[in-house]
């Protein structure tokens, strides 16, 4: 894709699933080893009721997402807000939605709403990022 070819209010969806194994890995390699990611007994007594997803592993879907399909490959995170509405669960279908909300042209940057959308259609993370797209 060329950063000419970006269009303000463009939507770009992928759907994921995420799986055990997947928070199995990212607390491997993070070392955030929280029980409530990883420990069903424990998590069953929090107001949760089962186990969560690392919100970071939620987000770094988007990062991937940005880097590798839209706007794709060269694309440079340089900020990322983000509101961490409601938990996603283990083994839940998300749906990513990025949405072109600006451009710098003289910078080739983007400005982008990032979202995660939950298996029941809510709202799970709510974001806004800029980043930087040479094609």
């Amino acid at each position: 894709m060329k950063y000419e070819e970006i269009k303000i209010n463009q939507v770009y969806e992928a759907e994921r699933k995420i799986t055990s194994q997947m928070v199995e890995s990212f607390a491997e390699i993070t070392g955030d080893k929280n029980p409530v990611h990883l420990d069903e007994e424990f998590a069953s007594h929090t107001l949760f009721k089962k186990r969560i997803v690392h919100g970071m592993l939620s987000l770094s879907i988007v990062s991937s997402i940005l880097g590798m399909e839209f706007p794709g490959p060269g694309t440079i995170y340089i900020k990322q807000e983000v509101k961490f509405l409601k938990p996603i669960y283990i083994g839940e279908k998300i749906t990513v939605r990025i949405t072109v909300k600006d451009k710098i042209e003289e910078k080739s940057r983007l400005i982008l709403i990032t979202q995660i959308i939950k298996e029941d259609g809510s709202l799970g993370i709510d974001g806004e990022a800029l980043v930087l797209f040479k094609s």
